[in-house]
């Protein structure tokens, strides 16, 4: 990879994991369904009037929509709203990768191989000691945002199973014209579970200084870290084999973390350091592969990606590291 290129790379990751503390700012204000649905509201109306539908069947699109788009961020949003730190969420989102390869295996009988078996297991005890840990700490509520997060992380993995059968023309597009997807569920869920006298409140009160904050993180999610950090990262993947971009995105729990910190004064313990260690080094492990021989000619690796709550390239093989999602 080009000196530039993995220049950029970086700076995706470092784009990524800084969503998470603007997704903090803006669930400071927004109720969580309802922030779902303006999040993917703001990109789905551009992208139906002037982005071309990729060539995908309507059940993968959907399928992408549902698990990547509505499972994923819904229970992600819950789960910080819950109290999640927010660098923690960074990282136990990236159970969508353990979660895609034994989906992948379950559901469409992809041959694991030895090394992905091993890094899956260490990936799930890393995922396990935080689990425990935070259970420590509070019992059944520190646990539960947690559990909520893994949730998130289970429909990144099945989002990412959609979009490998998709098999699109243009991943970007599909990845755009996913954002059509949740509005309306999203909008459903948020008026049953918000509750209309939350939403009202958040959308009546626009002025105040929390509310300004708010929007501030909701444009960086929509413009930032999905238009520009999609975009990309796509590109990057145009050029390069998964395998060489794809280990990058776990550069994004490590900007979470850092990200969390320097803005919102978060302090992790040193355990989930060590137990996130081990679940970056699980996925890296099981999802490094070694580089294929040269494709034929008029043929090209397929793509592949990851980016930790934030919205991805999809995939046309199995791909653990984040699949997708991807924030």
């Amino acid at each position: 990879m080009l000196p530039r290129d993995r220049a950029v790379a970086v700076v995706v990751a470092l784009v990524w994991g800084a969503n998470f503390t603007a997704i903090h700012l803006s669930l400071e204000h927004f109720p969580p369904l309802f922030l779902v649905a303006l999040r993917f509201a703001l990109i789905a109306v551009p992208t139906v009037l002037l982005v071309p539908r990729p060539a995908v069947r309507t059940r993968w699109l959907l399928g992408y929509g549902l698990g990547f788009g509505v499972l994923q961020f819904a229970f992600l949003y819950l789960a910080m709203a819950q109290g999640m730190p927010t660098g923690l969420a960074s990282l136990v989102l990236q159970a969508s990768a353990p979660f895609t390869v034994l989906l992948g295996a379950a559901l469409l009988r992809e041959r694991l191989t030895g090394r992905q078996v091993l890094g899956t297991g260490l990936a799930v005890v890393g995922l396990t000691g935080i689990a425990v840990h935070r259970a420590g700490l509070g019992g059944g509520a520190a646990l539960l945002p947690v559990v909520l997060t893994l949730c998130g992380g289970l429909g990144w993995a099945l989002g990412n199973l959609s979009s490998r059968q998709a098999a699109p023309d243009s991943p970007l597009r599909l990845t755009l014209w996913m954002a059509a997807v949740p509005p309306l569920p999203m909008l459903g869920l948020a008026l049953l579970l918000d509750g209309p006298a939350a939403i009202g409140t958040s959308l009546t009160t626009l002025g105040t200084p929390r509310a300004t904050l708010a929007l501030a993180g909701l444009a960086y999610t929509v413009l930032v870290a999905t238009v520009l950090g999609s975009g990309l990262w796509t590109t990057l993947l145009a050029r390069y084999p998964s395998s060489t971009v794809a280990p990058f995105s776990m550069l994004v729990p490590v900007a979470g973390f850092a990200t969390s910190w320097l803005v919102l004064r978060e302090r992790p313990a040193s355990i989930e350091l060590a137990l996130g260690a081990l679940v970056v080094g699980g996925v890296l492990l099981g999802s490094l592969r070694p580089v294929p021989a040269r494709p034929p000619s008029g043929q090209r690796d397929d793509q592949g990606g990851g980016d930790g709550g934030h919205t991805l390239a999809p995939t046309r093989e199995p791909e653990p590291v984040g699949g997708g999602g991807r924030d």
